[in-house]
């Protein structure tokens, strides 16, 4: 809880729901946290790269959140209450019932189950529309997958939405989203900012199966008045349409001009800019803004903090169960730059950014009996810079801007050492955001844009306003030098090994694992 918070002033709730667990915050018109609350969600893997969840806890866990954080204020806090923002993990879906019941468990955005229809259908066309390139993660390719699968299911489905449609229609009564949080299905002409029928037709979907669309920062619906009164909230509420968690996280950071992108170090790694205009490129994915009419140049390296966990996990301090660890760390600062000929290609989920590639796999390159686990450690660490550095280079080159500054979160900046590392390799300052739950914070600027509190409904405005921020890491760059020519020989790796990756998908297809499947969630 942030005690230097404002004492008038409306307050919002802000709820994000994600892969792991649903939090809610209420924030004040400076964006103090006032309160927070989590709850996990158990995740579900019950085959080989088959991600879910039992939709119905994305809003028994929302609920949670808000009735706790509620619980905390004052009764006079409580009347200063004035909306609901929400941010959810993008691209994941669940098929529903009339009644608002699953009919299977949702599939989430880093589900690997549908190479072959990303191989089917994915195309420069259908980036171009979409503006998602084809890949892993969009929505699309996995409901392709169900199409021809699981048929009936969407035959029966009477809604098939997104995390934030199913909250707000347990909040409101209205199956709608934000159009900022729908556009990550890749079911939408990016361009119009509406459905398009050829990629409802690719999904096996039906117009009306799915969400109402709503613009950004704009109001959904008011607050059912039986959980206005449950809860104890001034009436009437209104859900204002809010965005992805990736967004969400730029808007957060107050990242919302083109020289300036937001980098969040988390499970996986994501930065992006703002854009006034629309372009398709073939190594960022452009999403709708939550600033109206924007949109959001965004890479994507699916193994970030992930990737540094599970080295801790499977290869370091078993006491620590993959928790940071302040020795590796210190052992690993002692090693130089490039890890004295160790370089790594940190593909251990796939490759987004910049190829786009589902089967891909990780590499580390370079061994020799005098390395140690340092130094693979640190050269794990270094290659996420490299292929972030990329990636920064393909926006500003779409963008035709220069960055003059990165804005970071996420679990990784609790890092010194990976912070000053991305630093480097990048070679650009990175300054770091004090909010924790920054996604969450930007739904709440949404939230309070959407009701005016600073004056107007500028959504830039507003998260100029409320964003906050600690220290600045400033690149050292005799090492951003080396680091360029470390980069050069790293970026080589993935050509050379493509066609590698390939033979060993084709084996893996061949003698598929046989790991016991993980319980299914009771719906």
């Amino acid at each position: 809880m942030d005690t230097k918070k404002t004492h008038d002033g409306p307050l919002v709730i802000a709820i994000d729901s994600s892969t792991t667990s649903t939090k809610a915050i209420i924030v004040d018109v400076t964006g103090c946290v006032l309160e927070t609350a989590k709850r996990n969600i158990q995740l579900h893997t019950p085959a080989m790269d088959f991600y879910e969840h039992n939709p119905i806890r994305w809003w028994e866990t929302t609920k949670e959140c808000v009735e706790e954080v509620l619980a905390k204020l004052s009764s006079k806090d409580r009347e200063r209450v004035a909306a609901i923002g929400i941010t959810h993990q993008r691209e994941s879906f669940a098929p529903f019932d009339k009644n608002g019941k699953p009919l299977r468990n949702g599939i989430l955005w880093l589900d690997g189950r549908a190479t072959k229809q990303i191989r089917a259908y994915g195309s420069s066309h259908i980036h171009d529309l979409s503006g998602k390139p084809p890949g892993v993660t969009p929505g699309i390719y996995k409901m392709a997958w169900v199409k021809e699968n699981e048929p009936e299911i969407f035959e029966k489905a009477y809604k098939i939405v997104d995390v934030l449609s199913y909250i707000t229609w347990n909040l409101t009564g209205r199956w709608a989203s934000s159009a900022a949080a729908a556009d990550s299905l890749g079911l939408l002409n990016i361009r119009e900012f509406d459905y398009s029928d050829e990629l409802l037709d690719i999904a096996g979907v039906k117009r009306e199966q799915m969400a109402e669309l709503v613009p950004p920062a704009e109001v959904i619906e008011m607050l059912k008045p039986e959980l206005a009164a449950e809860w104890n909230l001034p009436g009437p509420i209104p859900i204002i349409a809010g965005l992805g968690d990736g967004q969400a996280a730029g808007i957060g950071a107050a990242a919302v001009s083109p020289e300036v992108a937001f980098l969040n170090l988390g499970t996986a790694v994501n930065a992006g800019v703002e854009s006034p205009v629309y372009k398709c490129d073939s190594v960022f994915r452009t999403h709708v803004s939550g600033i109206k009419g924007n949109y959001v140049f965004e890479v994507l390296q699916s193994s970030g903090s992930y990737l540094a966990g599970w080295f801790r996990q499977s290869l370091g301090d078993p006491k620590l169960l993959g928790e940071p660890d302040p020795e590796l760390d210190k052992e690993a600062s002692k090693i130089p730059p490039g890890c004295e000929g160790l370089v790594t290609l940190p593909y251990w989920n796939a490759v987004q950014s910049p190829y786009w590639d589902s089967v891909a796999r990780g590499a580390v390159v370079g061994w020799r009996g005098t390395h140690s686990r340092a130094h693979m450690y640190r050269s794990i660490l270094e290659s996420i810079g490299f292929e972030m550095k990329l990636n920064l280079e393909s926006i500003q080159k779409g963008t035709g801007v220069q960055l003059t500054s990165i804005r970071a979160m996420g679990g990784g900046t609790r890092s010194a050492l990976w912070k000053q590392i991305m630093a480097d390799t990048i070679g650009i300052p990175i300054t770091v955001c004090l909010e924790d739950e920054i996604s969450a914070l930007g739904a709440s600027v949404l939230a309070m844009a959407g009701i005016g509190a600073h004056g107007s409904k500028d959504v830039a405005n507003s998260a100029k306003q409320m964003a906050r921020f600690g220290d600045t890491v400033e690149p050292n760059l005799k090492q951003t030098e080396r680091y360029n020519e470390i980069a050069q020989i790293q970026r080589q790796l993935y050509p050379q090994l493509k066609n590698i990756f390939e033979q060993l998908h084709v084996l893996s297809e061949k003698y598929p694992s046989t790991k016991p499947e993980s319980p299914k969630a009771e719906l």
